[in-house]
């Protein structure tokens, strides 16, 4: 592709970035209707900060770059939208706050990835930008689950993380073989992997399993055992592994979605 080329595409991207920002949250199911669904999204908002990183570093890999782009915009898109509606939702001002800081971090976070075409450089600034994100993220999920004060909300919670620790997984192995990843990445991946076993055991075990959360978990468990067996491999110049992780991580969020959403409409 040429130079010129190459700037059209990007400046189209950035086009359909800020369209999908402006328009794509009308929806009147978008709003917070309960203290569930804020955990539900504060805990998407974790995963988000984690699959925008992934989808960039394959794009800038050129693995799957047509979906990885799709899943980029779209992801951008829908923590926008999502911040909107929790800064709006905030039940304390501590939680506000939270949300207000996180608001600015965004902003940096977002200039770097709509800003440029992907490069190594930027990489790494991504990279470290995804972790602050992550932890301001998780600041306000955990603030909304002590607000609850349930065993739902606990739950809520601990499977929403699941789907962060899928794309985390999946953004240090991307990170790694695109030769941008910093010395605790590998170490970060394990630690994540590890998290995510003990969690889906934990989920396993909640006594409020309703018979379609304890199937759905049973097709996580199966979809985690592709995906794990993904992160195994190692990456190579033929970019085949690399594309095993982005398709198995996408699955095993399909699944961690669809049981988030279960333990949200459980019972108060």
């Amino acid at each position: 592709m040429s130079h010129r080329g190459g700037r059209l595409k990007n400046t189209l991207s950035v086009l359909l970035v800020l369209f999908l920002v402006l328009f794509g949250g009308q929806e009147a199911s978008a709003q917070i209707s309960d203290i569930n669904v804020a955990i539900n999204k504060a805990g998407r908002q974790r995963m988000l900060s984690q699959r925008i990183a992934k989808a960039y570093f394959q794009v800038g890999q050129q693995v799957d770059v047509e979906h990885s782009r799709k899943i980029l915009d779209g992801s951008i898109a829908q923590f926008d939208r999502q911040l909107v509606e929790l800064k709006a939702y905030a039940p304390s001002s501590e939680i506000r706050q939270v949300y207000l800081d996180l608001e600015q971090l965004w902003l940096t976070y977002k200039d770097i990835l709509i800003g440029a075409a992907p490069s190594p450089a930027n990489g790494r600034k991504i990279l470290k930008i995804s972790e602050d994100v992550l932890t301001l993220a998780q600041q306000g999920t955990v603030l909304l689950e002590k607000k609850s004060g349930t065993a739902v909300g606990h739950l809520v919670n601990v499977s929403g993380r699941e789907r962060m620790l899928s794309q985390r997984m999946a953004k240090f192995y991307q990170a790694i073989s695109w030769g941008v990843a910093d010395e605790r990445s590998a170490a970060n991946l394990e630690l994540a992997r590890k998290d995510f076993v003990e969690a889906l055991q934990e989920l396993s075990m909640a006594r409020v399993n309703s018979p379609q959360i304890t199937d759905d978990l049973e097709l996580a468990k199966q979809q985690w055992l592709f995906f794990d067996n993904a992160l195994r491999q190692k990456n190579g110049p033929d970019k085949r592994p690399q594309l095993v992780v982005a398709t198995t991580s996408e699955r095993i969020l399909e699944e961690m979605e669809g049981v988030v959403d279960l333990y949200e409409k459980l019972p108060k």
